[in-house]
């Protein structure tokens, strides 16, 4: 048992000195994550700022220039330009010089006086639809106050309905809080699954392979040499980034850290047990590239990280079930926002847990028959 312990723990610094001692490698797996959590963490992002809109105002009297102040002191919008005509706006549209145009009638000051509906057009870019109904929910809470406070200014009965809106777990509803967490789980698969998915395809490409089989190491000591590498470099690497999550983007953790890693450890189970598979299928170091890269992308979107998994057709929420990133977005999520233990999370540790043991089984008969 202590020769086999050994045997193993010498294949697993020889992974680890060539993982680290080559300045390719070493880049890779350290430099790229904390570039893409940082450019992505300010960059991702589901909020609206400074939306650029122009103004078509007919009206010119004090309600219309103080409906329009309203839009140009919101931090949501941006007023770059006056104009005097239709035509004025439809270019402003088509060049994509403003995603929003605001179209006061001559009447609108004069309606609302005289306790009238008083029309305002909102016209809106629909090439990008998602952004365009953002930018109409911030219009319709700014319109929705306005004319909350002209019916209080003319003594008339407010509503006798009062909408009051609380947000659980996010009450600044702040988009990097639910967007950050998300790109700890991507990078997190991308570095584990770099640092085992490259290893036996480096072992060929080297000339290295021929070496390990005249070893006296069975099948499963190799396997298990060559995947605890990426279990201590994914859970390095995931503990940097959850600490960049907390300390320089300020995305609070309230769960539980025993949770987390208990997540982390599941999850790294199965990442590495699809790295490994590709990694045995591979008979070099890009094949191994493009299959990690391959299967990331698919990945990536069936997570429900940018879209919920709801949404989708119900034949691709069937897919989504084979997906381990799936599962340990929610861990990551409920452990920063929700305060999960692991009573909570244990729906998503059991899933993880069968996908990298199918995964360690598929590779390891792989692996076999690379060896024979």
């Amino acid at each position: 048992m202590r020769a086999r312990v050994l045997r193993v723990f010498a294949l697993v610094v020889k992974e680890l000195l060539a993982l680290l001692r080559d300045p390719a490698s070493r880049a890779v797996l350290i430099g790229p994550p904390i570039i893409q959590l940082i450019v992505f963490g300010y960059a991702a992002t589901f909020e609206l700022k400074n939306v650029p809109f122009v103004v078509y105002n007919q009206d010119q009297g004090q309600l219309s220039r103080e409906l329009i102040a309203r839009f140009a002191g919101a931090p949501s919008f941006n007023l770059v330009q006056w104009v005097h005509n239709q035509e004025a706006i439809a270019q402003a549209i088509n060049n994509k010089a403003a995603l929003m145009a605001l179209d006061i009638g001559p009447n609108f000051s004069r309606d609302l006086e005289r306790g009238q509906p008083a029309h305002v057009q909102i016209i809106l870019d629909g090439r990008d639809s998602n952004t365009a109904a953002i930018a109409m929910g911030y219009v319709q809470s700014i319109v929705t106050e306005f004319n909350q406070e002209q019916i209080e200014q003319h003594g008339a009965r407010p509503p006798t309905t009062v909408l009051l809106d609380r947000a659980w777990f996010n009450p600044n509803l702040d988009s990097r809080w639910f967007i950050v967490p998300g790109i700890c789980g991507i990078l997190t698969l991308l570095v584990s699954m770099l640092a085992t998915g490259l290893s036996v395809a480096r072992e060929r490409e080297m000339g290295t392979f021929d070496q390990i089989l005249v070893t006296p190491m069975p099948p499963a000591e190799i396997l298990l040499g060559k995947a605890l590498p990426g279990f201590l470099v994914g859970t390095a690497e995931g503990t940097l980034i959850v600490l960049m999550a907390v300390f320089w983007f300020h995305v609070p953790f309230t769960g539980s850290l025993l949770a987390l890693y208990c997540g982390l450890l599941c999850f790294l189970f199965s990442s590495v047990g699809i790295g490994l598979m590709i990694s045995s299928l591979a008979v070099t170091q890009q094949q191994g590239l493009l299959g990690v890269f391959l299967f990331m992308v698919p990945a990536i979107v069936l997570s429900g990280f940018a879209t919920p998994i709801a949404n989708m057709p119900r034949a691709v929420q069937y897919i989504t079930l084979l997906d381990p990133l799936r599962y340990f977005l929610i861990v990551l999520r409920g452990s920063f926002l929700e305060g999960g233990g692991i009573a909570l999370f244990w729906p998503q540790y059991w899933p993880l847990l069968t996908i990298g043991l199918i995964s360690m089984i598929v590779a390891g008969s792989l692996f076999r028959k690379r060896l024979a």
